[in-house]
């Protein structure tokens, strides 16, 4: 299985004009990329079954008090995988990707939650399961996780989306660590893309039962695709997105665009998910330039 090449050809035309308009513009990306956070936090949590909404999610990371008596161990989650996403992105866009740096982003992420489990991987004894799948045994893990780096590493020719949801399906399948295992994978994809070159993308919880299902399709059939599908579709979002930002488009909410131009909103729509139109969605609001 791999993308193909019309998928290819796009995101290399997007790529390019990506690269173009990003000269002299770096402050823009990143108050993008820090205007994100919040709701990559929200929605990689979500997946994990977090209680927490984007707003109070929002409001935990700006120091602001919630409506509600929320749990500490949320509070700790989201602060913690806040500064995990920040500090990826700031500190290792220009490093490979090792066994020592995994270890170090899991014990920012589990620091206060449980120390006990932070920043290692699970020992004799220490079993999960996610759902009916049953994890490797721990004796097993740290071998697991340097045969899959070192393949990663040593993967020169497949294309970068096939060779990040690889090691993706093949990280969330050992699933190292006791707790965290998700939400470490998909700041690990999004490290992987960096290092590319790309922008960072968010696997969102409304699309959780098609990512789980890649999972299921990864274990039972050895299939990439639909991984691969959800990571090209979430990059090229980003893309659409960044590029709006960088030519200076006036931006507007999807049911405008569709009103402007006399379209139904539902096909529109379909059009986004499918991102055969240059859209994309801020705070799960879907937008687009308004040109």
């Amino acid at each position: 299985m791999a993308t193909n090449n019309p998928s290819k050809k796009k995101i290399e035309i997007l790529k390019k004009e990506y690269n173009s308009l990003c000269k002299g513009k770096e402050s823009l990306l990143n108050m993008i990329d820090e205007a994100e956070i919040p709701e990559n936090v929200y929605n990689s949590n979500a997946i994990e079954n977090s209680t927490l909404t984007l707003k109070e999610t929002e409001k935990i990371l700006m120091d602001m008090e919630v409506s509600r008596n929320v749990s500490l161990r949320e509070v700790f989650e989201a602060k913690n995988l806040a500064q995990v996403i920040d500090y990826t992105r700031k500190n290792l866009k220009n490093a490979e990707i090792t066994q020592e740096t995994i270890l170090l982003l899991h014990k920012m992420l589990i620091n206060n939650i449980d120390d006990n489990i932070a920043g290692r991987f699970r020992k004799k004894g220490e079993y999960v399961r996610v759902g009916t799948y049953i994890a490797p045994a721990p004796e097993h893990v740290e071998a697991m996780m340097q045969e899959s780096l070192l393949e990663y590493s040593g993967n020169l020719t497949q294309y970068f989306i096939d060779k990040i949801a690889k090691f993706h399906l093949e990280f969330e399948s050992i699933h190292p660590f006791c707790d965290g295992n998700g939400r470490i994978g998909r700041v690990l994809l999004n490290y992987q893309l960096m290092r590319f070159g790309f922008p960072t993308v968010i696997i969102r919880n409304k699309e959780k039962k098609e990512y789980y299902k890649s999972f299921k399709d990864y274990r039972e059939n050895k299939n990439f695709k639909t991984l691969e599908k959800i990571i090209f579709l979430a990059l090229t979002e980003s893309l659409h997105k960044r590029i709006t930002y960088l030519k200076g488009e006036k931006i507007i909410p999807l049911a405008d665009y569709a009103k402007q131009h006399k379209k139904s909103v539902t096909a529109i729509l379909n059009a986004a998910r499918r991102q055969t139109i240059p859209a994309f969605r801020e705070k799960n609001i879907w937008k687009i330039g308004g040109k």
